[in-house]
């Protein structure tokens, strides 16, 4: 079985990791209501997707 024959250094470890970190969920702003929503997916409070009604939804 291999071994490691030196200890991995903290800094060594540290590089490795550092695009582990989560980022946040992209976030674009719908085009008729403003709201935020995710990006090439239809609005979910207004049902439009590139200035079409995609899905109808009830008036707030």
């Amino acid at each position: 079985m291999a071994v490691p024959k030196r200890r991995t250094s903290r800094a060594r470890r540290d590089k490795r990791r550092a695009h582990d970190a989560l980022r946040p969920p992209a976030r674009a702003t719908c085009s008729n209501c403003g709201a935020p929503r995710a990006p090439h997916r239809v609005c979910p409070s207004c049902g439009f997707y590139r200035d079409r009604v995609v899905i109808e939804t009830e008036p707030e």
